[in-house]
């Protein structure tokens, strides 16, 4: 290609990172008369990195930076304010916990359809839950196994500080199974009875 060295090859701008935004400078940087769309201004910036690149923001959520940690950080806090109400006692505050963040868990992930964000995917995402929407469906991927394994953490540490107590354990496993069956491969889209079909 060219026998020019590196030296030669004329710098295009430099990295300003500035207020949690990265711009590159442009100023002084010539460009070809036949690609320039119009004049700079005199402090022209661009945005870099500032904008994802995805049609549906739903699939790759669970996998941003920190969210996981939030995660455990929520769950964590709901069991602190739990523990403070002093009429509760500790197997109540645990099974209490885990239908929560269960029920949570459902509602977020098993039972609301479509996007907050207007995507241009033509509505392809508007008969989805969440659940199927993450990491554009594919099946076992990280994030997936994490909020599969997190409810049976849960539910175990729940079984342990309630003793095993009968009506606990009930209470706890319905909760589990809740959560559980639907994140199954053989029940992506599926839809028991008609509920929540539309």
């Amino acid at each position: 290609m060219g026998g020019g060295s590196a030296d030669s090859v004329p710098r295009i701008g430099r990295a300003q990172m500035g207020e949690g935004v990265c711009f590159l400078d442009t100023t002084g940087v010539e460009a070809n008369a036949a690609l320039r769309v119009g004049r700079a201004s005199e402090a022209s910036r661009m945005n870099v990195g500032v904008a994802h690149s995805e049609v549906n923001p739903n699939t790759r959520v669970m996998n941003s930076r920190g969210i996981w940690l939030a995660y455990i950080i929520l769950v964590g806090l709901l069991h602190v304010v739990l523990l403070s109400i002093p009429f509760f006692s500790i197997p109540v505050v645990w099974t209490l916990t885990n239908v929560i963040h269960n029920l949570a868990m459902y509602v977020f992930l098993h039972m609301v359809k479509g996007t907050p964000f207007e995507t241009p995917d033509q509505g392809k995402a508007r008969l989805l839950t969440h659940w199927e929407q993450m990491d554009y469906g594919l099946q076992f991927t990280s994030s997936r196994k994490f909020l599969s394994i997190s409810p049976i953490i849960l539910y175990l540490l729940a079984s342990f500080y309630t003793k095993y107590d009968a009506a606990h354990f009930l209470i706890n496993t319905a909760s589990l199974l809740s959560v559980l069956l639907p994140k199954l491969p053989q029940f992506h889209g599926v839809r028991l009875f008609g509920i929540n079909k539309y």
